[in-house]
């Protein structure tokens, strides 16, 4: 995986947030993590990837910024299970964006969605991760990518 490829990712996400709520999501500068370290908040939104490339992307975030995210959308119900909804749509739209830049070999999953932390032994992941901060608005959230 190269500088390129963790692009298409980071502006998935970035523009997730700028076509959902016109405010763009910020990105840290990423970081490596290796072995079995994971970052992981209080929800998170796994996609298993398979064909070219394979391993795992997942973004995690805060309940906090997940009931903002809801509350924006005008959603009353700020539950448990809107939260997951929320974080496996993020997954979802970030890796489809990238299944159309890597073309159809790359495929990916449906997202496996945690509260908590993930039974990420269920999930391949690769010996080095990529952590790519974003912040969008005071919140901090993470996508991870972890791919072959």
């Amino acid at each position: 995986m190269d500088e390129k490829d963790i692009q298409v990712l980071i502006d998935g996400t970035v523009n997730y947030f700028q076509t959902s709520f016109d405010k763009t999501a910020e990105v840290g500068a990423p970081y490596l993590v290796e072995g079995t370290e994971r970052v992981v908040s209080d929800y998170t939104g796994i996609i298993q990837i398979s064909g070219a490339r394979n391993g795992s992307v997942y973004f995690t975030a805060p309940s906090i910024m997940l009931r903002h995210i809801l509350v924006t959308h005008g959603e009353t119900e700020v539950t448990q299970h809107f939260m997951s909804d929320v974080v496996g749509e993020v997954a979802n739209t970030i890796s489809a964006n990238a299944r159309r830049a890597f073309g159809q070999e790359f495929m990916i999953s449906v997202p496996s969605v945690y509260s908590g932390p993930p039974d990420f032994a269920r999930f391949s992941f690769s010996d080095r991760s990529f952590v790519i901060p974003i912040s969008w608005r005071q919140y901090h959230a993470a996508l991870v990518v972890s791919l072959r």
